[in-house]
């Protein structure tokens, strides 16, 4: 019997996990240079946290989670989003008890059972960052040029930014009712999900990727026009803001996202590489998370990018640049494998990668091992080597050699490569 990975699920090959090293090392520090910190949070959490913060009547918590009880009955979840569960981790260890604003960032697996595709897998990972603490449009600002930055430096092009206002509590809920009355003149020409969002969550409805629901949307009421003055001085100044730093924009008062947390700024950086899928990231406010899950009244927003679309895009545009050793030693006799050995470690201990060939095979054996590694340089050392105290160096590119002595061998090493 073979056993292979489950539909959705993929492993990280080697050859692949170099480009999400790149990814992940590029975030870590531009993080570091905007004050983020990392935090780690457990991938399993209690299913209330999820359907109290995300909203029972979205498709994640209705349909996607999954979840189980344990032995003492308990509902658990593996985690389809990490913003519930950083805002848990801020709640529970008081984050905001000696300074109110937190900026954090997580990086990790999720899961959620959907019909996998491009750039999508049931279990997938994510970088998220979020701001805790502040209310104001230039957060939301730092949050944008932050997420359009990382793109930037990692080398991904051609990406748009899309930007809507969802309101809040004061203005949203008229908006809502003239949604319902909007859609439920035209119940015949939506999908039975819709049907279903039209009378609990009509904003849910701008979500489905069903060409018969987005043509119906095409003409719904816009939330814009219902904005109150608070909610659309905030948006303006944020598009100021963005205009002032150079950063395009498109304003698209469709755009909700998928879950319920968010209000006021929304917004996603989309591709035209990724065929339906085409976010490479996200995110928005939600001010009233917080206190939902039982902490402050503190405002908060964040973004979420997807490793797996992001490594899809980089590796159309430029195959990853693979490490390669930078030394191999081609030990021939047994007077010669235990000096080569600690040769190996202690350039190792400098940070070099340097490769061994532990059986003892012949010199063609091991340059032909040499060359399959795609070493950079070769330290050949034998018997007569040994008698002469030095070792022959070739450089695999151009095949020129110096001789190398033993003495000082490791440093000497250390500055030629």
């Amino acid at each position: 019997m073979e056993f292979t990975t489950l539909k959705g699920f993929k492993d990280i090959l080697p050859e692949e996990s170099a480009r999400w090293q790149e990814i992940e090392t590029n975030a870590r520090a531009l993080f570091s240079t905007f004050g983020y910190r990392e935090i780690k949070t457990p991938v399993l959490e209690k299913t209330a946290l999820f359907s109290r913060g995300i909203g029972r009547e979205t498709d994640i918590v209705s349909k996607e989670m999954y979840s189980f009880e344990d032995i003492k009955g308990r509902g658990l979840t593996m985690r389809p989003e990490a913003t519930a569960s950083v805002v848990r981790a801020y709640i529970q260890h008081r984050l905001y008890r000696n300074y109110p604003i937190q900026k954090l960032y997580a990086m990790g697996p999720m899961f959620r059972h959907e019909r996998p595709q491009k750039g999508r897998f049931r279990q997938f990972h994510q970088i998220n960052v979020e701001l805790f603490g502040d209310p104001g449009p230039q957060s939301d600002a730092e949050i944008i040029i932050l997420a359009m930055y990382f793109f930037e430096m990692i080398g991904l092009r051609d990406l748009t930014l899309h930007l809507n206002s969802l309101g809040c509590p004061d203005c949203r809920p008229d908006f809502k009712e003239k949604l319902k009355r909007y859609l439920a003149e035209r119940t015949s020409s939506l999908c039975a999900d819709c049907q279903k969002r039209a009378q609990l969550n009509p904003l849910r409805v701008f979500d489905c990727k069903v060409e018969t629901c987005k043509s119906v949307v095409q003409n719904a009421p816009a939330i814009p026009a219902f904005l109150c003055r608070d909610c659309r001085d905030h948006f303006g100044s944020l598009k100021a803001t963005l205009d002032a730093l150079n950063i395009p924009f498109e304003v698209n008062d469709r755009l909700v996202r998928g879950l319920d947390y968010y209000n006021r700024t929304t917004f996603e950086i989309q591709t035209e590489h990724l065929g339906a899928q085409n976010a490479v990231a996200g995110g928005g406010r939600y001010d009233g998370l917080v206190k939902t899950l039982g902490g402050p009244d503190h405002p908060a927003i964040g973004f979420a990018v997807g490793i797996e679309r992001v490594v899809a895009l980089l590796e159309a545009s430029k195959p990853a640049e693979l490490r390669k050793p930078d030394l191999f030693i081609a030990a021939l006799g047994e007077n010669v494998s235990l000096p080569a050995f600690q040769w190996m470690t202690a350039l190792r201990k400098q940070g070099l990668w340097v490769e061994l060939d532990y059986g003892g095979k012949s010199l063609k054996s091991q340059m032909k091992k040499a060359n399959r590694l795609d070493a950079q340089n070769v330290l050949i050392v034998g018997d007569d080597e040994a008698a002469a105290k030095k070792a022959v160096l070739r450089d695999m590119n151009t095949g020129e050699q110096i001789d190398v002595g033993f003495n000082n061998l490791v440093s000497t090493l250390k500055d030629m490569l």
